[in-house]
């Protein structure tokens, strides 16, 4: 079974994530990198994610359903390396990472 939930993270994560947000606990997460053009351009924004996460609790894909792509690289690479609980089954969710010029 394939649940969806919008995660909502600031891009500094000063928010906390709730373990109940899509059934399993995120162990270790890591925040994106700002990209340079972003920076240079002033842009904010907010990117979309499906990610789909593997039982024993590594993100096996991450790809883009909504945002700029200008963010699309830093963010994936970020979610990539997400750890999350055990479970009996891979897990969907939609994570949403919030880009704001700093």
């Amino acid at each position: 079974m394939f649940l969806f939930v919008p995660l909502m993270l600031p891009l500094l994560f000063t928010g906390v994530l709730c373990a109940q947000e899509f059934g399993r606990k995120v162990i270790t997460k890591t925040a994106p990198n700002y990209p340079e053009l972003a920076k240079r351009m002033h842009l904010t924004g907010k990117v979309k994610m499906e990610i789909v996460v593997t039982a024993e609790g590594s993100v096996a894909t991450a790809r883009l359903v909504g945002g700029n792509p200008v963010f699309e690289k830093s963010a994936i690479a970020a979610v990539e390396q997400w750890k999350f609980e055990h479970a009996q089954t891979e897990t969907k969710a939609i994570v949403v990472l919030e880009f704001a010029d700093q």
